[in-house]
């Protein structure tokens, strides 16, 4: 049991509005980001009568929770952005039937200064996490190992949040089947990841996620590996779309992620080019919708022209 010193006034202040927020919104959990372990006892008290869920990316930030009664989840996402942590946490407790996919869940998590709780988010399931359910979610990881699968999407989030020097940026990534994948492709011209070997075209590695993001600028979809080798680049998809709906607004890029879904074994995940949205496609269907978290502020300079001596 860590000391009482750790549970500050500030962070009793907002389980407070978290839990006046929650009678007015019928909110069913109270999400916590952990960057350091808690006093479970006071944190009991200061969110009494609320489901308490615990997420954080070291096991000694969680260390005594589950004996104090709280339901955890642990993320393999160390030093990552507030953003992909809180994805994680929302994929990983669905699919621990944690969370209800058409839930309401309240989020505080250090947005602004490392180590201290500042933010609040009310975020509901439903919007950002589509029809996904605990059950789609491990029907997934039989075609496709969970692992590659969140590190694809997570790569593929922060490719349509961030864009590409503030420009909206549209990819699609075919993960896993990729054998049966590449019999329905054909490179549009160069393929940037051709002649690199396997270790270097592993996702795992954030050189090889950083470099994918400059590569998705270029038209077509990447091809991935189960394992989560990207085994090729820059690939028009050629599969048959019959039989597939889709909902009106979605472009060539999204009819395809459901055409090559449909024909193959694998998962499909399109980035939305116009509002970064991510949606996750299997056997045709949309399986998983993200709507990635607003974009950072990026701070301007003053422009300041100078007026000539003598005019207004």
């Amino acid at each position: 049991m860590t000391s009482s010193s750790q549970f500050s006034e500030q962070l009793e202040a907002f389980c407070s509005l978290a839990r006046r927020i929650a009678k007015i919104d019928e909110v069913e959990t109270l999400l916590i980001l952990l960057e350091a372990p808690l006093d479970w006892a006071q944190l009991r008290k200061a969110t009494d009568g609320m489901k308490v869920l615990l997420a954080a990316d070291r096991p000694t930030h969680l260390q005594g929770a589950a004996e104090a009664g709280f339901a955890s989840v642990q993320l393999s996402a160390i030093d990552a952005p507030v953003h992909e942590q809180l994805t994680r946490a929302l994929l990983e407790s669905v699919a621990d039937d944690l969370l209800d996919p058409a839930s309401c869940v309240i989020a505080l998590y250090s947005g602004f200064e490392g180590g201290t709780i500042d933010s609040l988010s009310v975020i509901r399931l439903d919007e950002h996490l589509g029809r996904l359910t605990a059950h789609d979610l491990r029907q997934l990881e039989t075609r496709v190992p969970l692992d590659t699968l969140k590190t694809t999407v997570d790569l593929a989030v922060s490719i349509g949040r961030e864009g590409r020097e503030g420009k909206p940026v549209g990819t699609l990534f075919v993960v896993g089947d990729h054998r049966t994948v590449l019999k329905h492709c054909h490179p549009l011209g160069f393929d940037p990841v051709k002649g690199y070997g396997t270790h270097e075209r592993q996702l795992g590695d954030s050189k090889v996620r950083e470099a994918i993001k400059e590569i998705a600028q270029l038209d077509g979809a990447f091809v991935v590996a189960s394992d989560g080798t990207v085994v090729a680049a820059c690939q028009h998809i050629s599969a048959p779309g019959a039989d597939i709906t889709l909902s009106k607004g979605v472009g060539s890029r999204h009819w395809a992620a459901a055409a090559i879904s449909r024909a193959t074994q694998a998962v499909a995940i399109a980035v939305s080019e116009s509002n970064g949205t991510v949606r996750l496609f299997q056997n045709g269907e949309v399986m998983l919708r993200i709507e990635p978290f607003r974009r950072a502020m990026k701070w301007r300079d003053f422009e300041y022209v100078p007026v000539p001596a003598g005019q207004d």
